[in-house]
């Protein structure tokens, strides 16, 4: 049988690959020592040039079906990892077949959730990455998508100015909808507190925590997160028509919350007296997409926010509020963000992406002029933070070349 390879934007070192090496004996010139989730198939991070995949077996038709799911996801801007190709007709040197391979691309600065406890993570920490498994949760039900094996296995987590954002990295049994049903949604979340429960059960019982997990509590912590986000996000509101200011402060509770409102459905009733709104189309990201359309940089959504605050400190600083926001943008990156960024040696730019490194820069900053008891420059204290902390974590990032 041939060997077919079915990819996007195909990158030709896939084609010599070993395919004719079951992927456990791959070798290490080729297998990158990154962490990897639990999966009950095998899983080889390798790197060709300047790029980093996931290379998964898997049967045939699971591989074409998981990798066209992968695809639409991604046209329609959901979290998860991004589709590369499918590799089949693979055969073994006697002759035997081999199974199908999927390939991802790498998601850079991220970690399988096992990976983030060996590198500070602590029990009172786990609520914040329940957080971010029920934000992910929330936005795949909202795009019609049916998971069908919620697990922190299946996730992969990005540092997120404090908290985490979740990425998708199995959708071998998800199906697309035109709407998940209620009965839908609840088998995603039963199935998920199940997994997660067994995960953390079992993380705890490895030692990988020093404090007991209450994971009867975590697990009713994401059933609550979940509902309380879902009801935010499309219920119903009824009001008076004297009451118009309530529309615009749902938007606003939903721009709070990083979701833009790119459709709201508004229903007065004969006499106009009740007016009815519900939103229709939500997308996380708005503070996201202003950072990116004033900087071009693109971050998760609490380092946008967190970026933006400097931003407006910096304003109010230096009295720019009537200047065109582009322009001090521009400036900001200037003067602040960009010098700090030159700061961290060559060899420490894998630790944490700059808007992280931002982040914790601020942070910094707060405790080093709380301790000196007055506002410590911004420069002083990134010079402070790259060399006492920054350069000691390991790295985060997979680069090209090592």
């Amino acid at each position: 049988m041939p060997l077919r390879i079915v990819a996007s934007r195909p990158d030709p070192a896939i084609v010599g690959l070993p395919w004719d090496t079951p992927l456990e004996e791959w070798p290490d010139d080729i297998v990158v020592p990154l962490p990897r989730g639990l999966s009950r198939h095998v899983v080889r991070i390798v790197r060709l040039g300047s790029y980093v995949y996931a290379v998964k077996e898997t049967q045939d038709d699971i591989a074409f079906r998981e990798y066209r799911m992968l695809r639409d996801l991604q046209r329609m801007g959901m979290p998860s990892v991004v589709p590369q190709g499918v590799v089949t007709g693979r055969e073994a040197p006697d002759g035997s077949g081999l199974p199908a391979v999927l390939i991802t691309r790498h998601l850079q600065f991220s970690l399988p959730y096992r990976s983030l406890f060996s590198r500070g993570m602590t029990a009172e920490h786990v609520p914040v990455l329940i957080d971010a498994m029920a934000v992910l949760l929330v936005r795949l039900h909202l795009a019609g998508f049916y998971w069908g094996d919620v697990s922190l296995s299946n996730v992969l987590f990005r540092r997120n100015a404090g908290e985490l954002a979740a990425y998708l990295v199995d959708a071998e049994t998800g199906e697309l909808h035109e709407d998940v049903s209620d009965r839908m949604r609840d088998y995603d979340i039963t199935v998920g507190c199940e997994n997660i429960f067994a995960e953390l059960m079992d993380l705890s019982a490895s030692g990988a925590v020093q404090h007991p997990i209450d994971g009867f509590a975590i697990i009713e912590h994401l059933r609550e997160r979940y509902e309380a986000l879902w009801r935010e996000l499309t219920d119903l509101e009824e009001f008076g028509a004297d009451e118009m200011w309530r529309i615009e402060r749902r938007v606003e509770r939903l721009n709070d919350l990083g979701f833009d409102v790119d459709e709201l459905d508004i229903v007065t009733d004969l006499g106009g007296d009740t007016i009815r709104i519900q939103p229709k189309v939500v997308d996380l990201g708005h503070h996201a997409r202003e950072v990116q359309a004033l900087t071009g940089m693109s971050v998760e959504e609490n380092q946008a926010r967190r970026l933006l605050n400097d931003l407006a400190a910096f304003t109010a600083h230096f009295d720019l509020g009537r200047e065109d926001r582009h322009v001090v943008a521009s400036r900001w990156m200037h003067e602040i963000f960009e010098p700090i960024m030159a700061m961290i040696p060559p060899d420490a730019t894998g630790k944490l992406e700059p808007a992280e490194v931002f982040h914790e820069i601020l942070e910094h900053r707060w405790y080093l002029s709380e301790r000196a008891g007055h506002e410590v420059n911004i420069h002083e204290t990134a010079r402070d933070y790259i060399d006492r902390y920054l350069t000691a974590r390991p790295d985060e990032a997979i680069t090209g070349q090592e």
